[in-house]
């Protein structure tokens, strides 16, 4: 990638840029930075964006800083929101930036030092308000402040309660973080999403008033569906996270699954590492054989794996593959039980006992007195007879007797009816 910005501008990652940043980029290998404010203990995939940008300059010999905003974390940014955002108490606040390091880490290398992760609270705490207003606040007028968009959007609003000077100060701190890092860590650029440009030019203009220095500003897009809706969440109106006790490596995987064709076609670009020539292959390949969903499958793949890892990867894959897949008899020993409960994520369940369970139980009975899934035996042999009832994945017959043998994980049985009609029985000691 010996352009970063045609490199950007291809796979539909770039929305605006400052002059003169594509020689800059040419020319010289920079320091740049993304700030993350932790407003929750996980970032989601709305944040992979800007990993992905720092990633492509640390690949290409950049030096980007993930700066997380444990100051500016304190206020929050009301670019793009309606209300203001709740105020973080300093326990909670800790928690999130110590997950959110984490987080970061398992992205980007801060082992081999071309790569750094800082925190602005550790600069914002060494400067007084007084300090603040005369050293800085001089530089920007309020007219200059008040032509943002974050700022008109806000107060133009009839249904919104203004904006407090909490809020109005925070592009001014965000302006400060560039400052420091262009003096401290000669910082060249900060990136964001479009929403930030905003908060990008007031540093930029900052710099240029207090050190009659040049620096630049570069955004990406903010991503909706085909539909118009917020990308970022599921069908169910849940963020997708990035940390697996949030969203599980399974459904992680299954929301790009569902991605349309024309997203796929998008994300395959904007959200991998693969190349031209590949994607290309990969779309044209999809073009042909639309059915067989081959871009979904390959964004799921190597999103889940760089995201995950490849063990949680193939056990997400295996597990679409149980229950989307052509072959029905595929064993569901290949779900850990981690995955299993993920996967049956609100599937009705009631409790069996084990003992039950060693005496045998006919599978009319399990069906509908000990468990409520189907209303009548009159029902569960009609479904039987139709060869619609599967236990574990597996099709069974009419004289099946459940037994500790059909127990997955020493916990769960599961019961089917048809494609998509699930039923759960735990097992418990009496």
């Amino acid at each position: 990638m010996e352009d970063l910005i045609k490199e950007f501008s291809w796979r539909g990652l770039l929305q605006e840029h400052t002059p003169g940043l594509q020689d800059q980029l040419k020319r010289d290998k920079i320091t740049l930075y993304v700030g993350f404010d932790p407003t929750a203990d996980s970032l989601h995939i709305g944040s992979l964006l800007p990993i992905i940008m720092l990633a492509h300059f640390e690949r290409t010999g950049h030096k980007p800083m993930a700066i997380i905003g444990g100051a500016t974390g304190m206020i929050g940014d009301p670019s793009g929101k309606s209300t203001e955002r709740q105020l973080l108490d300093e326990f909670t606040l800790a928690h999130n930036i110590s997950c959110i390091k984490s987080q970061l880490a398992r992205f980007l290398n801060f082992e081999m030092g071309n790569t750094r992760l800082l925190n602005n609270h550790d600069w914002m705490r060494e400067i007084s308000f007084l300090e603040f207003a005369q050293d800085i606040g001089k530089h920007l007028t309020v007219n200059y402040m008040m032509s943002k968009d974050s700022v008109k959007k806000r107060l133009g609003d009839s249904s919104s309660k203004g904006m407090s000077f909490t809020e109005f100060t925070y592009q001014l701190l965000q302006a400060y973080d560039f400052l420091h890092l262009f003096q401290n860590e000669n910082c060249l650029l900060q990136i964001g999403g479009s929403d930030q440009w905003g908060n990008i030019t007031t540093g930029i203009e900052l710099i240029r008033r207090k050190m009659g220095a040049t620096a630049h500003g570069l955004t990406f897009p903010l991503i909706t569906k085909a539909d118009g809706a917020k990308f970022g969440k599921s069908e169910s109106g849940e963020n997708i996270w990035l940390e697996a006790r949030r969203t599980s490596p399974y459904k992680f995987f299954q929301f790009w699954i569902n991605t349309s064709d024309e997203e796929a076609g998008r994300f395959i670009k904007m959200y991998t590492f693969l190349p031209k020539d590949t994607i290309n292959q990969l779309i044209e390949d999809h073009r042909k054989k639309p059915h067989k969903c081959i871009l979904q499958q390959r964004l799921a793949t190597e999103l889940t794996r760089w995201v995950h890892g490849e063990e949680a990867c193939k056990s997400a894959l295996s597990a679409s593959r149980l229950l989307f897949g052509n072959n029905p008899m595929t064993s569901m020993e290949v779900l850990d039980d981690e995955t299993f409960l993920s996967v049956f994520e609100g599937v009705p369940r009631a409790q069996i006992s084990i003992e039950d369970l060693q005496k045998g139980i006919s599978i009319i009975d399990a069906l509908v007195e000990k468990s409520g899934f189907l209303s009548s035996k009159a029902e569960a042999r009609r479904a039987l007879k139709e060869r619609s009832i599967l236990v574990n994945r597996q099709r069974i017959d009419e004289d099946l007797i459940l037994g500790k043998t059909n127990i997955r994980e020493k916990r769960y049985i599961l019961l089917q009816r048809g494609k998509k009609s699930y039923f759960i029985l735990e097992v418990v000691k009496t």
